[in-house]
């Protein structure tokens, strides 16, 4: 009885031990914990894109896309820019914004989101500023990315 309890101890703690070693190679192997932020080096149009993402359990769990412009009002707050972009193109920035964010949520991959039409510009973008943020999230470096 006793060699029986040693062995299924021995088993238990070889399990726990596995699974602390499998548990810290992961940990340092996928994105780390936080947030994770990447802008655009410049302005285009008036206004600087950039995405926002928090990473929990190694997985992007929320995100903003968006852009500013030099006094750090959002574009997707501009109705009278919205008006103008939806008549010419069928969608307008906080329709695209949104899309963008939630194909990366979804598919936790930049290579995998589509680009919205009528917004190939911020799409192309938004592609920059997604791989920028997930590599930060990887190393676990909090600090703002400038993209070109």
């Amino acid at each position: 009885m006793k060699k029986k309890i040693c062995i299924g101890l021995f088993f238990l703690l070889l399990l726990m031990l596995s699974a602390f070693l499998f548990g810290s190679f992961h940990s340092n192997q996928g994105m780390k914990d936080g947030f994770y932020t990447a802008e655009m080096s410049e302005y285009s149009h008036g206004w600087k894109e950039y995405l926002c993402i928090m990473v929990k359990n190694d997985a992007i769990v929320y995100a903003e896309f968006n852009a500013k412009d030099p006094s750090g009002y959002i574009k997707a707050w501009d109705n009278a820019y919205m008006r103008n972009m939806l008549a010419g193109s069928d969608t307008y920035p906080n329709d695209y914004t949104r899309s963008y964010v939630a194909q990366l949520i979804s598919a936790q991959n930049p290579e995998e989101v589509d680009t919205v039409t009528g917004a190939s510009h911020s799409g192309s973008n938004f592609a920059k500023l997604s791989v920028a943020v997930i590599q930060q999230a990887l190393k676990g470096d909090s600090a703002t990315v400038v993209v070109e």
